[in-house]
């Protein structure tokens, strides 16, 4: 009797259920313009941030001869933000580009080298400090994990995040910055 029953099932007729073409592809093309849409929109705020950051003034220019180097850096750019707010991102005049790049301390300041992006100079006397930290806008590390340089341009004081190849390298960039806001300081008491 088993056998007789295999026989039955295998008998009846049983088919796939037919896909709807149409619907599939809707649903496709819907989730598309969806996601265009938050693109655009997330474009648009990125732009109305740089309007609203507009009166920043242009960022010096890295010297054609800085001078020895005191410290050099290998590594990564993270961005810039107002000081003490990690989360307030400052996109104009291209500080919001994340990059690779190369610093070099010298008596003139810190170049700051990106390419693909523009290179811009934080001069000795508009440095404010130095500190390792752990996040700046949208780049969050362990602890230690980002060097932090805080600069004074034009009437912001803005955080500049940066993070090594070699992360051990951050204490030594902290020293040297804070050596030359010392510096900076003392010179601007005695006048």
């Amino acid at each position: 009797m088993t056998n007789l029953a295999i026989t039955h099932l295998a008998d009846e007729q049983k088919s796939q259920a037919v896909t709807d073409w149409a619907a599939r592809a809707g649903w496709v093309v819907g989730l598309l313009l969806f996601i265009a849409l938050l693109y655009w929109l997330m474009r648009e705020g990125w732009k109305w941030r740089g309007t609203l950051q507009g009166d920043l003034p242009p960022l010096p220019a890295v010297p054609e001869e800085p001078g020895p180097a005191r410290l050099t850096l290998s590594g990564r750019y993270h961005g810039s933000t107002t000081a003490g707010q990690w989360l307030d991102r400052i996109v104009a005049g291209g500080l919001g580009t994340r990059s690779r790049a190369q610093l070099t301390l010298t008596d003139e300041g810190v170049s700051v080298l990106r390419p693909g992006a523009t290179d811009f100079l934080i001069p000795a006397a508009a440095v404010r400090g130095a500190r390792l930290d752990k996040g700046i806008a949208g780049k969050v590390l362990t602890e230690g994990g980002l060097l932090i340089i805080t600069w004074q341009h034009g009437d912001r004081q803005i955080d500049s995040g940066f993070r090594a190849d070699r992360v051990a390298e951050h204490p030594a960039w902290v020293e040297e910055l804070t050596t030359l806001q010392n510096l900076n300081s003392t010179t601007e008491g005695a006048r």
